[in-house]
C-alpha cells in the first residue's frame, strides 16, 4: 500500500504559480504522477515521472509544469508556471504502473484544489 497526501493548491491569478507536493509513504511502484478533473470533465494526465526520473509531460502543458522529486524519492512536486483559467480543477497525486492514463494508476492522493481567476 502507498499512502498519498497532496498539498500547495490554492488560488491564483492567471499567469501566477503554484507549487504542488506529494507526501509518499514510499515509493514501490513504476512511476509517480499528477493528474487533474476539472468540474464535469474526466480525469487527465498531466505530469509523470518514472523511478528512473524521466519526466513525462501532456502536450497542453506547453512547457509551463516542472515534475521532479526530492533525492529520497517520498516527495513529488508539481511546480505550475503561467497558470491559466483552464487549469483550474482538482489536482491529484498517483502511482501506479502507468502514470500517462487513468487505468495505469493504482493509488491516488486525495487531492487539492487549484483555481485560477482570470
Amino acid at each position: 500500500q502507498v499512502h498519498l497526501v497532496e498539498s500547495g493548491g490554492g488560488s491564483v491569478q492567471a499567469g501566477g504559480s503554484l507549487r504542488l507536493s506529494c507526501a509518499a509513504s514510499r515509493w514501490t511502484t513504476n512511476c509517480m504522477g499528477w493528474f487533474r478533473q476539472a468540474p464535469g470533465k474526466e480525469r487527465e494526465a498531466v505530469a509523470g515521472i518514472s523511478k528512473y526520473g524521466v519526466p513525462t509531460y501532456a502536450d497542453f502543458l506547453q512547457g509551463r509544469f516542472t515534475i521532479s522529486t526530492d533525492a529520497a524519492g517520498k516527495i513529488l512536486y508539481l511546480r505550475m508556471n503561467s497558470l491559466k483559467p483552464e487549469d483550474t480543477g482538482m489536482y491529484y497525486c498517483a502511482a501506479g504502473s502507468y502514470c500517462g492514463i487513468v487505468a495505469g494508476v493504482r493509488f491516488w492522493g486525495q487531492g487539492t484544489q487549484v483555481t485560477v481567476s482570470s
